[in-house]
């Protein structure tokens, strides 16, 4: 039985597209979280503790860079005055299922893309599906540098400033182990979607809900917002939201500039689509 073209398939049909990509992208997520899960040792010692431990590349940066400026800092410890412990029975096991799923997500994302793009490629005419085929690639590579910077530059800045914050000597910090990882794991996820922010301002741009101008005009407005993000996946000090605000900053720039080629591309189109006619 031959494929239904886009344009025979009912709404109903749409559905059961979309259900067997969302299949297939479970299947890889399950099959690279998999192969995570039997590297426990690497994932949790090198990846998931790596910051918690001052000989982490940032925090000897960072010190390196404060005793150049003659400054004190945190930076310099010999060791986090925290210590992680597990507080219930299923505490580690859970801990070891969950963080193999979401290092599965990370692994497998190029391929979830690929799926999704799977489903709305159709949709396209043969010219943007053209213009596009670097999609995959673009969207994996800014996922993947939005996941370093969330490990290497909030995660340490995160840990830094919750782990030696104090309001008595006479408390002691026994982080628990959930809350590790999920500070971890949300600083890391949260930077690589925050990165996609150039495609999402191409598919808007693509379906006329956002232009340049409107970028433009709304410029002040997505300086607030940027820094309520940068706010929230930080830490609460000036630096660490400063530091995070930069690449977000520069990233909305890019939008603009992406917005205004796909504009022009548009208009282009629009203008041979008249000289055919």
């Amino acid at each position: 039985m031959a494929k239904k073209s886009i344009n025979e398939m009912s709404f109903l049909d749409h559905l059961e597209d979309l259900r067997w990509h969302l299949i297939r992208a479970t299947f890889a997520i399950l099959i690279a979280g998999s192969f995570a899960f039997l590297l426990s040792d690497f994932i949790f010692e090198t990846i998931i503790f790596g910051p918690k431990r001052m000989s982490f590349p940032t925090y000897q940066w960072l010190c390196k860079a404060s005793q150049f400026i003659g400054i004190e800092t945190t930076f310099c410890l010999e060791e986090f005055p925290f210590r992680i412990q597990n507080r219930t029975m299923a505490g580690q096991f859970s801990a070891h299922i969950w963080t193999s799923i979401y290092a599965g997500l990370i692994i497998a994302f190029p391929y979830v893309v690929y799926q999704f793009w799977k489903f709305i490629s159709p949709g396209l005419n043969p010219n943007e599906r053209k213009h596009s085929r670097g999609f995959i690639i673009v969207t994996s590579i800014l996922f993947f540098i939005g996941v370093l910077f969330g490990y290497y530059i909030v995660t340490p800045l995160s840990i830094n400033f919750l782990g030696t914050y104090t309001v008595s000597s006479e408390i002691s910090n026994e982080i628990d182990l959930s809350s590790y990882i999920a500070l971890v794991r949300s600083s890391s996820l949260a930077s690589g979607l925050v990165f996609e922010l150039p495609i999402v301002i191409y598919f808007l741009t693509k379906i006329g809900l956002v232009t340049p101008q409107i970028l433009k005009k709304y410029r002040k407005f997505a300086l607030v917002i940027v820094l309520i993000i940068s706010a929230i996946i930080t830490p609460p000090d000036i630096a660490s939201q400063v530091i995070v605000a930069i690449p977000i900053l520069l990233l909305y720039q890019i939008s603009i500039y992406i917005s205004k080629i796909v504009v022009r591309n548009q208009a282009r189109q629009a203008k041979k689509d008249l000289k055919k006619k």
